[in-house]
């Protein structure tokens, strides 16, 4: 077991090395973007909220056709991999770079290997589970589909777009002050609540 530990550790530690080789040249614009996503300062939540608002209302106003809008995705972000490790280091001077900023950088790499492994394991188990149990599989799948269809069907796409998008902006400084876990406490409190309750009827 101990052994099967450390080749995870090192196989996590090689990855980690190789994405921050892979992302250096965006350090100081990760580092930024991260203290953005982590609301290190009041005024970033409104910040991201409106700038976000913008970006859709624009979409909403241009209503582009579906291959205009990935044509011009696709191309800034060519022009963003191409400008922002020339520009990154003359705009947040890289003579600033710190260990404490080396140390954060290490830190978001290592939680991107990490997501990534958490989605690879749990796209394993869904494969698992069709080759264990496909009438499960099936009817947890084709179950899951028709809830989403039937919610994209009710809330208008781009709409639902820009609530997916602000949910997933805001979860790291949700997660980060706590939130998160705060209101997930008090939902299983009520929960609790509501079974002894149940239970205190049954006896």
């Amino acid at each position: 077991m101990a052994e099967g530990d450390n080749k995870s550790a090192n196989l996590l530690a090689q990855e980690t090395a190789q994405l921050e080789e892979q992302l250096q040249g965006w350090g100081e614009v990760i580092l930024a973007g991260d203290q953005v996503l982590r609301w290190e300062k009041p005024w970033f939540p409104g910040a991201l909220m409106g700038a976000t608002t913008v970006l859709f209302m624009l979409i909403y106003y241009l209503d582009p056709s579906v291959l205009t809008g990935v044509s011009c995705g696709v191309m800034i972000l060519c022009l963003a991999d191409y400008l922002v490790p020339t520009l990154a280091p003359r705009v947040f001077g890289s003579n600033k770079w710190t260990t404490e900023q080396q140390q954060r950088f290490h830190e978001i790499c290592g939680n991107l290997v990490r997501s990534q492994h958490s989605v690879a394991g749990w796209w394993k188990r869904l494969f698992a589970l069709k080759e264990e149990k496909p009438k499960m599989y099936f009817l947890s799948v084709i179950s899951s589909l028709v809830v989403v269809a039937w919610i994209g069907q009710q809330v208008h796409n781009l709409f639902l777009t820009y609530l997916i998008v602000s949910f997933l902006l805001l979860l790291p400084g949700l997660n980060q002050h706590g939130i998160i876990t705060k209101y997930a406490g008090m939902v299983k409190r009520e929960i609790n609540k509501l079974l002894k309750q149940k239970e205190k009827k049954n006896e």
